[in-house]
């Protein structure tokens, strides 16, 4: 940062761009013409103010205090010194045209307070050229009055004296003028400040909205690893069973080992595409930060391992089969629930039924939330190719935060991990909101029947 940009409070006002600066030079020079039309008219009418000097010299204080304005917010500092200087000169000078110096001198004033680099060093120039602009007006007052006679003020009539008035009236309009000048100078200032504020506010709440998502993405997809964990040990430990009972019956029943070891291969192939998808989504995800919770220890064994050696005694995994007891808690809450099953209905892998439960869950836990519904209504489609979930409320459909919630993000997050796609938002022709996620859904060839894990 050069020493010209010190900011007050931690900001300087940016320098203005390009299209702003050919603008000043435009208006620039359009005051200049314009203030030499005037001395012409001025001088046409006999307008003048004591012995004014030759015309030559009256062009040369008339452009010297307008044209500045070309470079007024370039160089605010030195223009508005310049210009109040090339002022005072042309008053001296006894130059005719002075409406649009005086114009002139103002915005100098002005855009030295809006666009100084250095607030302070602005605010202490601004000062020191309103404090010579009153030396000059009092020096003048004082030469001035000596001179001054009754003859000149023949039709006063008001309660004070004319020279007195004419005075405090002197003094009280430049107050106002260069008040003014300063006033809104800071003004524009300030509004600059408190816009770049709000925008630095806006642009950490972003940061921290962005953040927090993440955060919630990582957490989402540690419990899905740990999901991820249970669904696969129970493969592994089937294929365990069942790779054990083909050793035990091998030699006396090589039927019962070859389809036992066609489970083994089935749970395998089965663990191994559980792996490879779930395994993608989280293959870049970055550490936890360290505000994250800690994560729940895993199990120290496989669930099917821990129950026995009967694959049947696992403990049930939440699934889409576990809906009818969602509902259950959810009618608890108040909310009138239906479920509906249409078309043929085949097994499904145990992370597609764990993600199509959590998403039924997470949309139901919303409409509790947020929705003020009366009704819950979910439907289960199995087409061709495709598992199709819907959910849908009859709450408040446009008043529901459809971007930004965690639990969405979860959803997303789960139906990514199975190619699949999501719906959200209002429902179409009727009151309420819908949660709508598709999966791809390959049906399974016939297998063949595995032998009891006790066999033998």
């Amino acid at each position: 940062m050069r020493s010209d940009e010190v900011v007050v409070e931690g900001w300087s006002r940016p320098r203005p761009d390009a299209r702003r600066l050919r603008i000043d030079v435009v208006i620039g020079i359009a005051v200049a013409l314009t203030a030499l039309v005037n001395l012409t008219l001025t001088r046409s009418a006999g307008a003048f103010h004591g012995n004014p000097p030759s015309v030559p010299e009256q062009i040369v204080w008339t452009v010297l205090t307008t044209l500045p304005l070309c470079w007024r917010r370039r160089w605010p500092d030195a223009v508005a010194v310049f210009i109040s200087a090339m002022f005072i000169i042309g008053q001296l000078r006894s130059t005719p045209e002075q409406q649009l110096a005086v114009g002139a001198l103002f915005s100098a004033i002005y855009s030295l307070g809006a666009w100084g680099r250095n607030h302070r060093r602005a605010h202490w120039v601004r000062s020191g050229i309103v404090a010579a602009m009153f030396v000059y007006i009092g020096i003048s007052y004082l030469i001035a009055l000596p001179g001054l006679s009754a003859a000149e003020f023949v039709h006063a009539s008001g309660p004070v004296s004319p020279i007195l008035a004419a005075l405090i009236n002197g003094v009280l309009v430049n107050m106002l003028f260069f008040g003014f000048a300063y006033y809104f100078g800071e003004l524009a200032w300030t509004a600059e400040r408190r816009r770049h504020q709000v925008e630095a506010q806006a642009a950490e709440l972003v940061a921290a909205h962005e953040e927090e998502a993440a955060r919630s993405v990582l957490h989402e997809r540690l419990r899905i690893a740990r999901e991820l964990h249970d669904v696969v040990a129970h493969h592994v430990s089937v294929m365990g069973v069942q790779a054990s009972a083909a050793r035990r019956v091998l030699d006396r029943n090589p039927a019962q080992a070859k389809d036992s070891l066609g489970a083994v291969e089935q749970s395998a192939r089965t663990a191994v595409d559980e792996l490879h998808r779930m395994l993608g989504l989280l293959r870049h995800s970055d550490p936890l930060p360290d505000s994250a919770p800690p994560p729940v220890p895993s199990p120290r064994a496989p669930a099917a391992a821990r129950a026995g050696s009967d694959p049947a005694t696992a403990p049930t995994a939440v699934g889409l089969d576990r809906l009818p007891e969602l509902l259950d808690s959810v009618r608890g809450a108040g909310l009138e629930t239906s479920l509906g099953v249409f078309g043929e209905a085949v097994p499904l892998p145990e992370s597609l039924s764990l993600a199509g439960y959590r998403i039924v869950q997470e949309a139901a836990t919303n409409t509790l939330k947020h929705a003020d519904a009366t009704k819950l209504d979910i439907r289960i489609r199995y087409h061709a190719d495709e598992l199709e979930l819907d959910v849908a409320d009859n709450g408040r459909g446009t008043g529901r935060r459809t971007t930004g919630g965690l639990g969405l993000i979860g959803m997303r997050e789960r139906v990514a991990a199975h190619d699949g796609t999501l719906e959200t938002g209002p429902r179409t022709g009727s009151p309420g909101f819908r949660v709508r996620a598709r999966f791809p859904l390959q049906r399974p060839a016939p297998a063949s029947t595995p032998i009891n894990a006790n066999a033998g």
